[in-house]
């Protein structure tokens, strides 16, 4: 069974749930610090998964040879359990995994924070490479199993400055990536457009995000039609940053104006 982390909704709860999705080297931890209290004291039914071999979940120990696939194999057995289809927010390598889930069903709106992009992680590898290669170095040092520093953990996730202890607890639960699901998302794996469901669709970036720059967002958007939102003041963790809130209210309105 995956972990998931669940918020009882405050009042009167909506119609629509809410499931948020981690990215890589993370787990369901990172929506539990601010998001899930926050949403659920607006009124949505929230959750968040920790995908196989991340956090809590079974796995860990075959994790190198978990594919793309598998996690979307595990999303869509989450959402199937749930009586209400969700509105998914998913972030970073989330995104992708959403992207994928909706070759294979719709679901009522999606979030797609500081995703992946669908053409992949090349691009945005090439730019962490030329402008922050020590970024990139400890990155692949964790696909390995070896921890980063503080000073990498900041300048990798975070733009605002954070109180050591919230560094010590993003190092803390920081874990080893799959190398084939980085494979896949590197262009081996990658969701097909055309086959895709297009549900009605939020896509936000941070403008200081070293893994995930605004340029990959906006190509994004350019490869769903969509509009793009670009975030001021935020690194790619936005949801630990001192002054999470904005993004989480720009998430509400969004949700609210749906109709979810």
């Amino acid at each position: 069974m995956l972990e998931i982390l669940h918020r009882t909704p405050s009042g009167a709860p909506r119609a629509t749930p809410l499931l948020f999705l981690h990215g890589a080297y993370s787990s369901a931890w990172l929506w539990d610090q601010h998001y899930l209290p926050w949403f659920a004291g607006q009124g949505w039914a929230s959750c968040a998964p920790s995908l196989r071999g991340h956090g809590a979940s079974p796995g860990r120990a075959q994790l190198a040879r978990h594919s793309l696939d598998d996690y979307v194999d595990d999303l869509a057995g989450v959402i199937a359990a749930m009586p209400v289809k969700p509105v998914v927010i998913a972030h970073s390598m989330g995104g992708l995994v959403l992207q994928k889930y909706l070759e294979r069903d719709t679901l009522p709106g999606v979030v797609l924070l500081c995703s992946v992009p669908p053409h992949g992680l090349l691009g945005a590898t090439l730019q962490l490479m030329l402008t922050r290669p020590r970024v990139l170095f400890e990155l692949n040092r964790l696909i390995g199993g070896l921890a980063p520093d503080l000073a990498t953990v900041r300048d990798a996730l975070f733009h605002q400055p954070v109180p050591r202890a919230t560094l010590e607890a993003c190092l803390a639960h920081f874990q080893p990536e799959s190398l084939r699901a980085v494979w896949d998302m590197s262009g081996f794996a990658l969701p097909c457009l055309a086959r895709m469901h297009r549900p009605p669709m939020l896509i936000l970036g941070a403008a200081h995000d070293a893994l995930i720059p605004p340029l990959q967002v906006e190509q994004t958007g350019l490869w769903f039609g969509q509009p793009v939102a670009i975030l001021p003041g935020h690194g790619h963790a936005l949801m630990l940053e001192p002054d999470w809130q904005p993004a989480a209210r720009r998430i509400a309105a969004w949700l609210t104006a749906q109709g979810f």
